[in-house]
C-alpha cells in the first residue's frame, strides 16, 4: 500500500527563472514560499552519482586522524546556472547545468525536504542530517 502523499509537499505554485538566473520559486499548498538559487540545487543534487559522492565526502571528513588533507586550497570552481529545466511529470523538475550535469530529479518532496528556510530545516530534516 503506498504511503498518503504529505499535501505540505505538494507546489500550487512553480516558477523557474532559468533565463535571470534567479533560481526556483515554489509556493506550497501549506501557503509556504521556497526559494532555491541554482548553485544550492547543484550542491543538493539528488541523483545517484552526486549522493554517492556526498556520502563518500562525509565519511572522508568524519574519519578523523585519516590521514592529511585532501586539498589545502579549494579549486575554483564556476558558479552553477541552469540552462534549461523542464517539468517530469507532475512530481518533479529536472534541471540541465551549464557543467555538463542534468541527470538529477528534483521531486517535489526532496525540494520540500531540502528547503533552505529554517522553518523547514526543523520540521523536515533529521537532527542527524
Amino acid at each position: 500500500m503506498p504511503l498518503p502523499i504529505d499535501t505540505r509537499k505538494k507546489p500550487t505554485g512553480i516558477k523557474v527563472h532559468v533565463s535571470t538566473g534567479a533560481g526556483v520559486d515554489i509556493t506550497w499548498a501549506d501557503g509556504h514560499s521556497s526559494h532555491y538559487d541554482f548553485v544550492y540545487l547543484r550542491d543538493n543534487c539528488p541523483c545517484a552519482l552526486c549522493d554517492d559522492d556526498r556520502k563518500k565526502k562525509a565519511a572522508l571528513a568524519g574519519s578523523e586522524g585519516a590521514g592529511p588533507a585532501t586539498a589545502v586550497l579549494p579549486m575554483f570552481k564556476p558558479k552553477a546556472k541552469a540552462k534549461s529545466a523542464a517539468p517530469i511529470g507532475n512530481y518533479a523538475i529536472q534541471i540541465d547545468f551549464t557543467d555538463g550535469h542534468s541527470t538529477g530529479i528534483y521531486s517535489y518532496d526532496y525540494l520540500r525536504t531540502i528547503c533552505p528556510c529554517d522553518s523547514c530545516k526543523l520540521e523536515f530534516r533529521s537532527t542527524t542530517q
